[in-house]
């Protein structure tokens, strides 16, 4: 039909899918912190600040050795 999109459904997130295995009850224990249905979003900011800071670290690395 004329002036409709061809695809269906909802539109992409902007987001990859990654399978992340947990040591046995860690799931829980993150559960139990900051409740039920928030656990992708508490592993999605924690796993951000982390390649945030390593990013920082590389570059100051890298700062440094361009000195000397």
């Amino acid at each position: 039909m004329a002036g409709y999109e061809t695809s269906m459904g909802r539109p992409p997130l902007g987001v990859k899918t990654t399978v992340v295995r947990l040591p046995n009850g860690l799931a829980e224990r993150i559960d139990d912190l900051i409740g039920p249905n928030r656990r992708a979003q508490f592993i999605r900011s924690l796993v951000e600040k982390e390649v945030e800071r390593l990013e920082s670290e590389r570059t100051a690395k890298s700062g440094r050795h361009s000195s000397t």
